[in-house]
């Protein structure tokens, strides 16, 4: 199958903020390696950490200048390298290699990170799915264990993977507590399930989780904030509850610094569960295990994710939230707004 040989594609040329540093440029297609997949982009989702890799900020991976960010894409695979022919014509939702190249009409993206997309959901509920639900059912299902009749607060509950952490909790029969800035975000909530919603910028909301609990508090805190929520959410988890750290929205440059205090986790009587949503074949995760010592998620759960998930779509018991859908020449202006929680749900870019 021949495909064109350049593209348009957003590129940095210097780190800064977003509508300052991001152009449109006409760049050759890439070629997929053994492993990838070149993917034709139909439709972009936005994400939290697309801002630091355009401002150049916290980032695990910094590729040379200039460079195309976006970590999550949605297409057809174009174009196979060695070993995943089977997968042309494939619809796909996708992290490009390394967290970068999104921003484009074509990315290339690993096998390990590229997951089926049943034509029978369409765009754009079907760029909304990947990201947000699978660090959700990860975070509380595969590390909190989370079960029926269980407490779970979720805190940026109106956001992406917030609103997906609400409907997946809610799925299996939980009591979900939801924090948000606003009525309209705690109104998208409780539409979505949410027992409890507290809106964080006038209630203390571990006053509100003990008062509801009879001062148990909660046995799960979904925490994809961080710092700013960090010791209060402590304060009301339960006895053997589970910890999520799921992210560092408040403020990422501390996501590397010694913050926590030992006395508080080990009087506190709970868990603490890291969770990062990176997929990898049994090779790369034992050189990641050898190198920086991290646990990268086994490929064949993302697979088995993404088809429940799927599933719980199409049976009408979960959906994608979508904000708003921008058009490719809207990126900058799109991804401020994102980063300045002026949004809800996901932004989806369209290319279709």
């Amino acid at each position: 199958m021949s495909h064109p040989t350049t593209m348009r594609a957003w590129r940095l040329h210097e780190y800064g903020e977003p509508q300052d540093v991001l152009r449109i440029e006409e760049v050759p297609v890439p070629e997929p390696g053994p492993g990838q997949l070149l993917v034709r982009v139909q439709a972009i989702p936005l994400n939290l950490n697309d801002m630091e890799r355009i401002t150049g900020k916290n980032m695990m991976v910094r590729p040379p200048l200039p460079t195309i960010p976006g970590m999550e894409v949605m297409g057809i695979v174009e174009a196979c390298g060695e070993g995943t022919s089977d997968r042309l014509g494939e619809r796909v939702v996708a992290l490009p290699a390394q967290a970068f190249g999104g921003f484009a009409e074509f990315a290339v993206c690993p096998t390990v990170s590229a997951f089926e997309m049943p034509a029978d959901i369409p765009l754009p509920d079907a760029a909304a799915l990947y990201f947000p639900f699978h660090l959700a059912w990860l975070g509380l299902f595969d590390r909190a264990n989370l079960q029926q009749g269980e407490t779970v607060l979720i805190h940026a509950a109106a956001g992406g993977s917030g609103s997906a952490a609400i409907q997946l909790a809610k799925h299996v029969g939980a009591r979900v507590f939801a924090t948000a800035s606003s009525e309209a975000k705690l109104d998208l909530c409780r539409e979505l399930g949410a027992d409890v919603a507290i809106n964080y910028t006038e209630t203390g909301f571990a006053d509100v989780v003990l008062d509801e609990t009879d001062g148990n508090g909660v046995d799960v805190v979904f925490d994809n904030v961080g710092e700013s929520v960090m010791a209060d959410s402590m304060k009301c988890i339960a006895y053997n509850g589970r910890y999520l750290i799921m992210g560092f929205a408040s403020d990422k440059s501390v996501a590397d610094e010694k913050s926590l205090v030992p006395r508080t986790i080990s009087a506190g009587n709970f868990s603490l569960c890291g969770v990062m949503l990176a997929y990898a074949g049994e090779d790369m995760a034992k050189a990641m295990k050898r190198g920086p010592g991290w646990n990268f998620v086994p490929d064949g759960s993302g697979q088995r994710i993404m088809r429940e998930i799927n599933d719980l779509v199409l049976d009408k018991r979960i959906k994608p939230i979508i904000g708003s859908v921008v058009d490719f020449d809207d990126i900058p202006s799109a991804i401020a707004a994102l980063a300045s929680r002026k949004t809800t749900g996901r932004t989806i870019v369209r290319l279709w």
